[in-house]
């Protein structure tokens, strides 16, 4: 008989294997097998660590190096190229997708589940394969005695039972279910099997050869493309595997774990999470805790030690407390899990930026919204659009969409001339890897630009550079000019033909592209990303809902033009600081295990051009650095309005894809009338009773599905699951008439309609930004930004964590984004008072979280955030109260609180620790200076009083009797020089009450000190916790008073005017009615001088 065959097989699977081999060795022992050679690359089969050769697949024993053994299983089948079995994860080697479905252990010693009674009628393969050889190197044979070879065994007496195999091709005298599967011979070389049980050595088994027609190349092992493709990837993975650095202990040693696996680092995770160290936030939670405590102590006091005398200011104080405690509450509880974020941008590079291979990153639309070119400066839109066409991130994948919600012909020229600058900028800074990619910041910056500048050509090019920059900005400065007199027959294009846009209010919709079309290449000869221009059109007559409708239309826009998967939307004035910023947020979204539940990735807002001081809080760090990372650790951030990265199904109004749990287990060791059991029965009928209303409801779906074939005609990538849930009306009932645009939203990956032309699809874009394309459509509603209010940024990001998705706070060593901010306080306060007003309109609405939500995917610390930030404005009454009260105690001699004993003492004490504890330790998690707090401190009484007060009335007037208030777009310039508007206040009624206040408590502790100096020693007492308390409020309202003290001249009268002259008659008023003197006519005192 022919030598050289071995038999390997499953018993369990039903299957025997018959392999082929060139020469014949016997083996003694196990450690013999050290110097195997791997079927597939010809290397050497390590030997493990218990002495024993590498063994990928324990069903048939094929032999596979670990090189190989990995590279199946993470870029190939994850099978077994002998007998096809999944791969088990073998300990030391990386996981893959399916591992957890596996069992931790194999057993291989039942592996063949042979009971007593087969064992009767079928022998030991031992005992019937004497002469087995086996290959162990290039000179080395050894024998093993007990080992017969299959080509020793009678081809006439096969085992029925046996399953026979003919290279993929059934034969037709063998049933379908006696096949198994068989590979080609050994390449010249063998490998130990583990031995399996097999039938009576009477009873043969046939020897088995490949095809003779075909050869063993065609199998695809063993060959010399192969053997190529295998010394590639191992070199590769010599290169990236490395253990997983940040898992290791704070002393540098490797982790305890030993099955911990050595990761090819492209497949780790591309983020991860980073608590707060627990000597940080352990005593932040306990002092939390503590002061609930002491406010409880402090209440109970004072509720309990009514002041008789001052009876109505001490009712108002306790009321103002009592809502100062819950609104202190709403802020401060969901600040219990702060976490922050670390992304590995090499690891993302690694697993979608492939050599040789096209990068597989998904591809960003990016947004830019503008309306007023007068207030929004176009040199500082240009800038931020040459930030976005510069940054770090495949140019096919980048697409940028400027909306122009005012229709300016200025606006659309100097977008034009930036695509011309751009094909010189956008070469220039990533031949030179330059940060940032702005061209005004970059070159007003003071920093040594040669820093890390090794390449001799930098100085020159950056000098030509900065020249042409110069010449662009005197081109637009040039357009603005240009534009400050308008004709009076309107605008005309330089064909003649008037702009479209020459009426504001009545235009139709524009849409141009600029770049990324007809083959726009930079000086280099590089592609650069698609730049278009979107005006929307506008018709008297219909709502255009502001910003919120103004971005709607550049997501239907954008879906049918280029349908990228991801959404990037900034305000005209952010600019990418960090040409990075789009890979970052990637991280989170393309995540194969958390990124499917990301709704979006909210990026800090960092500022320019505030002075150092930042008297008016403009930097906001305390709610960027400390709130929001409380936020992130619950289920997200909110959404602030820019610097935000979408995931564009999200804005679709889908529901967040739901994990699927284990099925629970129940008991069945009880009778079935134990008490224990009864819940799980009756979860059962639940559970089964639902499994059925959903059965009929996805019938009653299935009989819809009658019109989708013409939408789905000629889409590829559909999800069939989606498109089954609703009929062709429904889709046009909530994202509207447009059949492209329902295609697009069916395409979760993104990509346009196959077979499209530009014409066509252009064509499609103007029908979507149509003024009456939302009419009788969900758009405002579910789906895209949310109507309804002016900070729509709330509203959308509180509408998808209602539909169960989480949002993720991303905050990169360099700053992703920065912008331009209100210097001047007039302006800071108009945009408060903006989103204080847009806060109203929530509180208000049927949107309100307060009742909307509840049984969704929103949690509870969640909603107590966006219950605080629809409430707040109503904290300006309780507010506006309690600064009032030093000045009336000051005035009157009374007080709030009655004469103080020791235990009270200790409360008021204890109470004012917890606070400033509180705040240090958040400072010192949260990585806050204490200037940064101080000033946060102090806006929050100012805006207090002043903007959120009108915000409230401006609302209640605009919900309840349909007056409606227009915001004002803040300006985004200043003057030339620097900080030179730092002190001007412009008119406005919003600084009448904070500077009333002012001067009420300074008129205040004026009076006291008078009084006290005229009364003696024993006034000075009582006086001291009235003057603290007034100069509590003179010390908040400290910006008013610099600006009043520094900048006289330029301070308009009639705001003084008004505030003295309101000071003057609400003092004398309360002089005239005082309700602390007697009305029952005057009280005479003997004096106790002798006058005669």
């Amino acid at each position: 008989m022919d030598t050289g065959r071995l038999v390997t097989g499953s018993h369990n699977r039903n299957e025997i294997i018959l392999i082929n081999a060139d020469e014949v060795g016997r083996v003694t022992c196990v450690k013999h097998l050290s110097g195997k050679i791997c079927r597939i690359c010809a290397d050497e089969i390590e030997i493990t660590g218990d002495g024993e050769p590498f063994v990928a697949c324990n069903e048939c024993a094929f032999p596979v190096c670990r090189h190989c053994y990995e590279y199946e299983r993470s870029e190939g089948t994850q099978a077994c190229p002998h007998c096809k079995t999944r791969y088990k994860r073998i300990k030391g080697s990386p996981r893959v997708e399916g591992d957890e479905e596996e069992e931790n252990t194999d057993d291989l010693e039942r592996e063949f589940d042979i009971g007593e009674s087969g064992r009767g009628n079928l022998h030991c393969m031992a005992e019937g394969m004497p002469s087995t050889h086996l290959n162990f190197g290039p000179n080395l044979q050894t024998h093993a005695p007990g080992f017969t070879t299959p080509s020793e065994l009678d081809a006439s007496s096969v085992v029925p039972e046996i399953p026979l195999l003919t290279y993929g091709q059934e034969n037709v005298g063998i049933s379908f279910n006696k096949h198994a599967l068989i590979i080609p011979p050994l390449m010249g070389q063998g490998r130990r099997i583990h031995p399996m049980p097999n039938s009576d050595s009477s009873v043969p088994l046939p020897p088995r050869a490949l095809d003779p027609k075909k050869d063993s190349a065609i199998y695809g092992y063993g060959t010399v493309a192969w053997k190529e493709r295998m010394e590639e990837w191992k070199k590769k993975q010599n290169e990236r595997l490395q253990v997983v650095n940040h898992d290791r202990g704070s002393d540098g040693q490797e982790p305890d774990d030993a099955d911990l696996p050595t990761m090819d680092e492209g497949r780790q995770p591309l983020s991860r999470k980073l608590p707060i160290p627990s000597s940080k936030i352990s005593p932040y939670r306990l002092i939390i805790i503590l002061r609930l405590v002491i406010l409880g102590l402090f209440f109970h006091y004072r509720i309990l030690h009514p002041v008789n005398d001052a009876y109505g200011l001490w009712l108002t104080s306790v009321i103002c407390e009592i809502w100062f405690a819950m609104s202190w509450i709403l802020d401060q509880f969901p600040k219990w899990y702060p976490i922050k974020r670390e992304t590995y941008l090499d690891r993302l590079s690694l697993r979608y930026e492939k050599e040789e291979r096209p990068s597989q990153l998904a591809d960003i639309d990016i947004f830019v919204s503008t309306v007023d070119p007068m207030k929004e400066p176009p040199l500082i839109t240009a800038n931020t659009v040459l930030s976005i066409l510069a940054v770090d991130y495949p140019v096919d994948k980048v697409a940028c969409y400027v909306s122009d919600d005012g229709a300016a012909m200025l606006t659309f020229e100097a977008l034009s001339e930036t695509s011309e600058f751009a094909m010189k900028w956008v070469p220039f800074c990533k031949r030179f890897n330059i940060e940032p990619r702005a061209p005004e910041w970059y070159f007003s910056q003071k920093v040594d630009y040669l820093k890390d500048k090794v390449n001799p050509e930098f100085v020159r090019e950056r000098r030509d550079m900065k020249r042409e920059y110069e010449e662009f900005k005197v081109r637009i400065n040039g357009l603005v000019a240009m534009a400050q007199k308008v004709p009076e027959e309107g605008w005309t294009m330089q064909d003649g033909t008037p702009w479209p846009g020459n009426n504001v209010r009545d235009h139709p919709g524009m849409i141009q592209v600029f770049l990324g079309q007809n083959g726009d290449r930079d000086v280099e000869g590089n592609e650069l990303p698609r730049l278009v221009y979107v005006s929307r059109e506008k018709r008297p007559g219909f709502d255009h809902h502001k910003k919120a409708g103004a971005m709607n239309a550049l997501v239907r826009v954008s879906a049918v033009i280029t349908n990228a998967p991801y959404l990037l939307n900034v305000d005209c004035d952010h600019y990418i600081n960090n040409s990075k910023a789009l890979r970052e947020a990637m991280c989170f979204m393309m995540d194969p295990i958390s990124g499917k539940k990301i709704c979006y990735v909210q990026f800090p807002q960092r500022f320019d051009g505030i002075d150092r001081h930042d008297r008016y809080s403009n930097r906001n760090v305390v709610f960027f650095d400390i709130n929001m990372k409380g936020l992130d650790g619950i289920q997200g951030p909110i959404y602030v309005g820019t610097g935000c990265v979408f995931r564009r199904q999200a804005l679709y109004g889908y529901d967040a894809p739901i994990k699927k749990k284990p099925p629970g287990k129940t008991c069945n060791c009880w009778p079935k009338w134990c008490c224990l059991c009864c819940g799980s029965r009756k979860r059962g009928r639940k559970m089964k009773s639902n499994e059925q209303k959903k059965t009929l409801r996805n019938r009653e779906a299935s009989k819809q599905i009658h019109a989708l074939e013409n939408i789905e005609e000629g889409i590829e990538g559909i999800d069939n699951e989606k498109s089954s849930l609703m009929s062709r009306v429904k889709f046009e009932k909530k994202f509207g008439q447009s059949p492209v645009f329902i295609a697009t939203t069916l395409m979760e990956e993104g990509g346009v309609p196959k077979g499209a032309t530009t014409a066509s699809l252009l064509k499609e874009a103007i029908h979507v930004i149509s003024c009456g394309y939302e009419d009788k459509t969900e758009w405002g509603k579910e789906v895209g930004w949310i109507y309804g209010s002016v900070t729509e940024d709330i509203l959308t990001g509180f509408k998808m964590h209602c539909h169960g998705w989480r949002s993720v706070y991303c905050i990169p060593k360099r700053p992703a984004f920065k912008g331009s901010a209100p210097i001047n306080l007039s302006d800071r306060l108009h945009q408060v008072l903006r989103w204080a007003l847009g806060s109203v309109e929530i509180l208000l609405s049927r949107h309100c979280p307060i009742w909307y939500g509840y049984g969704c995917g929103l949690k509870w610390l969640e909603r107590f955030s966006y219950i605080n930030s629809v409430v707040y404005p109503l904290t300006s009454i309780p507010l506006i109260a309690y600064c009032t009260l030093p000045a009336v105690c000051l005035l009157t001699g009374k007080f709030i609180v009655p004469e103080i004993s020791n235990y009270a003492s200790l409360i008021f004490m204890a109470l004012f620790i917890s606070i400033a504890a509180t705040g240090i330790l958040e400072m010192q998690w949260g990585g806050v200076g204490i200037h940064d707090w101080w000033r946060n401190e102090q806006f929050w009484v100012i805006g207090g009083v002043s903007c959120h007060l009108f915000a409230l009335f401006q609302g209640l007037l605009k919900v309840l009797a349909g007056v409606n208030t227009n915001f004002t777009v803040t300006s985004k310039a200043g003057d030339d020089g620097e900080f030179s508007e730092l002190y001007l206040f412009k008119w406005t009624s919003l600084l009448i009450p904070p500077l009333t206040l002012l001067i009420l408590n300074i008129i205040g502790v004026i009076v006291g000190v008078s009084d006290a100096i005229n009364n003696g020693y024993e006034t000075w007492g009582p006086l001291f916790g009235k003057l603290l308390f007034a100069l509590w409020v003179i010390v908040h309202l400290y910006p008013f008073l610099k600006g009043f003290m520094g900048k006289q001249d330029r301070l308009p009268t009639i705001i003084i005017v008004w505030a003295i002259l309101l000071a003057s008659i609400l003092t004398l008023l309360w002089v005239r009615i005082n309700p602390f003197i007697s009305k029952d006519g005057i009280v005479l005192e003997v004096c106790g001088l002798d006058c005669s």
